[in-house]
């Protein structure tokens, strides 16, 4: 209650220049009270009117009215300030701050103008005519827009911690969506690994089964025709005593019973199968593991995440393209293995164009290398639908070819039962697999594409120019995965081009 009557005493005897304690206060005609210092500054800079104003009242004098110090407010202020150092306040530890530098007051206004605080002598010197107001009256506004800010810092802080929130619930959703993924999948997984078990065990049954009948029904003719042979054998050891029998009675008695024979077993019973029993069921069960494989491959690059759930896109079957902007959507990128290329082949352009030289190259030993002919193979195997184009470059043209990882490395393209090759020199086409040479038609083109659908078992080769025309199509199954190769002649070069859509 004391610090209230002193708030108040302390206001009543506060120069409404300076905001703070008179000091010498003296006293004006319209009965408002001020410092000395102050009203003389305010009336200081109203000399050149010749008019004098109350800066509370704005009440005019002329003259200017002599000024005398009022003894009663000078008590009043000192008593108060006996009263103020009597009650225990905190120091102000910025109050060094709070003083004016220039003119040693406190700095108890706010100029909006420079927007800076200032003392009482400022406002009527440097700032003269700058929008001032008190320091109290500003801290007022700005403390309104202090909370509005703190409202709004609040207000985002909530926002923000709901983010955090709900991001947090979608972590534990990805967590918990991938957790029971994998543990479906291993489900799954283990279900098909024992689907496949049982139906290896059945076909390892089958087999065994059919093996069994067959080899019975073999033993048993094979049986029926030793003891054929064995009666054989006898009868004609008894006819061939009788031959030498010299009593001619005795032959003729013996012969009718001896010349007699059992019925013989007919060679179109002996039904004789080719060697390969039961190849068609490893063909068939090839084919499975092929399609497994694509499945598998094809299943594993299009598992995408979407925003609500996890798709496992399976292939469906498609024909083969009619354009090329239709195979194109099957192009790969395809680069040769140094590691596979003959010693006379130089490997440039990040790998994908191949030249042949006079002069070996310096390649280090490696199982992989070809050495008997001028060819090479691609770094990157071929499953699933794949396009690419080579051109050639030169007059010496050779072979564009698919052949398995394990062809020998001293055969050629095309002359094993492990690739296929197209050669493409001499102004004329041939196809070769197996040694088997076929002659094929069609327009001459440096540029040849070529077409693989491996579990199809598809391979195509294209003559590449405006338009594209089929040269030849190879129809079989494809047990391994394939691989690009070429064979370069003397004086001849070609490139493998990247193909985009």
């Amino acid at each position: 209650m004391a610090q209230q009557n002193n708030q108040l005493d302390r206001e009543k005897i506060c120069c409404s220049v300076c905001l703070d304690l008179l000091k010498d206060p003296v006293t004006i005609p319209c009965g408002h009270s001020y410092c000395m210092n102050c009203i003389k500054s305010h009336w200081d800079t109203e000399d050149e009117k010749k008019t004098y104003s109350c800066p509370q009242c704005r009440k005019s004098f002329i003259p200017r009215p002599v000024l005398v110090k009022n003894t009663m407010l000078a008590d009043l202020v000192e008593e108060l300030k006996k009263t103020e150092l009597q009650d225990l306040v905190e120091p102000d530890k910025n109050l060094q701050e709070n003083i004016c530098p220039r003119h040693d007051e406190l700095m108890k206004m706010f100029c909006r103008t420079d927007q800076q605080c200032i003392c009482y002598l400022c406002s009527v010197d440097e700032h003269k005519g700058h929008d001032t107001v008190s320091a109290a009256a500003e801290r007022t506004e700005r403390q309104r827009e202090l909370e509005g800010s703190r409202h709004n810092i609040q207000q985002r802080i909530q926002d923000r911690e709901e983010d955090v929130k709900l991001l947090q619930q979608e972590v534990e959703a990805i967590n918990g969506s991938a957790d029971k993924a994998v543990e479906d999948s291993e489900k799954i997984f283990t279900q098909l690994i024992r689907l496949m078990e049982k139906r290896r065990s059945d076909v390892k049954q089958q087999v065994r089964s059919q093996q069994e009948t067959e080899v019975s029904r073999v033993k048993e003719l094979q049986e029926k025709l030793e003891q054929e042979i064995t009666e054989l054998k006898r009868k004609d050891a008894e006819l061939k005593k009788l031959s030498h029998t010299e009593d001619h009675t005795q032959f003729l008695h013996n012969y009718p019973s001896l010349s007699a024979l059992s019925e013989s077993t007919h060679s179109s019973s002996i039904n004789i199968r080719p060697l390969n029993y039961f190849e068609d069921v490893t063909a068939a069960v090839s084919e499975v593991r092929d399609k497994l494989q694509d499945v598998l491959r094809e299943t594993g690059t299009n598992i995408s995440l979407t925003e609500t759930e996890v798709d496992v896109l399976l292939p469906n079957p498609q024909p083969e393209p009619e354009t090329r902007a239709g195979f194109l959507r099957y192009s790969s990128e395809i680069t040769l293995d140094p590691n596979t290329a003959n010693r006379h082949l130089l490997l440039s352009e990040g790998n994908r164009k191949v030249t042949h030289m006079s002069r070996q190259q310096s390649y280090s030993s490696h199982p992989d290398r070809f050495t008997m002919w001028p060819q090479v193979l691609s770094r990157e195997s071929l499953t699933g639908r794949c396009y690419w184009e080579v051109e050639w470059r030169g007059g010496g043209g050779g072979e564009v070819a698919v052949a398995y990882k394990n062809i020998s490395r001293v055969s050629g393209f095309g002359r094993n039962d492990k690739s296929w090759s197209l050669d493409c020199h001499n102004d004329s086409y041939k196809f070769y697999h197996n040694k088997v040479k076929t002659p094929v038609s069609g327009p001459r083109s440096s540029r040849v594409g070529v077409f693989l659908d491996h579990s199809a078992g598809i391979l195509s080769f294209y003559s590449v120019s405006e338009t594209m025309t089929l040269l030849h199509r190879v129809q079989t199954t494809f047990t391994q995965p394939l691989y690009a190769g070429v064979w370069i002649n003397p004086d001849s070069s070609v490139a493998l081009l990247p193909v985009s859509v």
